[in-house]
């Protein structure tokens, strides 16, 4: 091995730059096509599917390529193209939603919306678990479970948390001394 093989690159450098641009968009859109789960809430097959991915796009990004320097620039693209897409996605809105998709209502009233569900590949055991992971003994303390356009599973209680209520027993509370004082103050007739 001679040492300009570590560092010069075995193809032009437009190509490693092309290669890595190309392989982004196609993955930017195979997982939105793929659906928000693939994003966030994922079980060991989706591990595995996205693990194999990266392996398998390896190839297409760097080419026969195997020197630092062709790795860095592909990188380098990588980067560039993500902060470029990022910046222009945070200033166009619309496009935004229509790359990154709407929040997608699981659970409503506490009834579980079993088209979205199907529609998102989102179980019921997914949910309980999720619903674990959150505080909750179960689904059925959960009013309202929101899939984020980021793959985030939002969910909201039925009841108030303890925290809520040990506020609200504590504004009680300071409302009543209020009120006890001010009867205090008032001057005898």
């Amino acid at each position: 091995m001679h040492w300009s093989e570590l560092w010069i690159p075995g193809e032009p450098i437009l190509l490693k730059i092309i290669r890595p641009l190309i392989i982004y968009f196609f993955l930017v859109f195979g997982l939105r096509v793929g659906g928000k789960r693939e994003l966030a809430q994922m079980n060991p097959f989706d591990l595995v599917v996205l693990l194999t991915l990266s392996n398998t796009v390896q190839n297409a990004i760097i080419g026969n390529d195997n020197s630092v320097t062709g790795g860095m620039i592909g990188a380098v693209a990588l980067l560039a193209v993500n902060h470029v897409v990022v910046r222009f996605l945070y200033s166009h809105e619309q496009i935004d939603r229509l790359v990154e998709g709407e929040p997608v209502v699981l659970i409503e009233g506490g009834k579980v919306v079993d088209a979205h569900c199907a529609e998102e590949f989102v179980t019921r055991a997914e949910l309980e678990a999720a619903a674990h992971k959150q505080g909750f003994s179960s689904i059925e303390e959960v009013e309202r479970a929101v899939l984020e356009p980021g793959g985030v599973l939002s969910l909201f209680g039925k009841k108030p948390d303890v925290d809520t209520l040990r506020m609200n027993e504590l504004v009680a509370r300071l409302d009543e001394i209020q009120r006890s004082i001010a009867d205090l103050r008032r001057p005898a007739m």
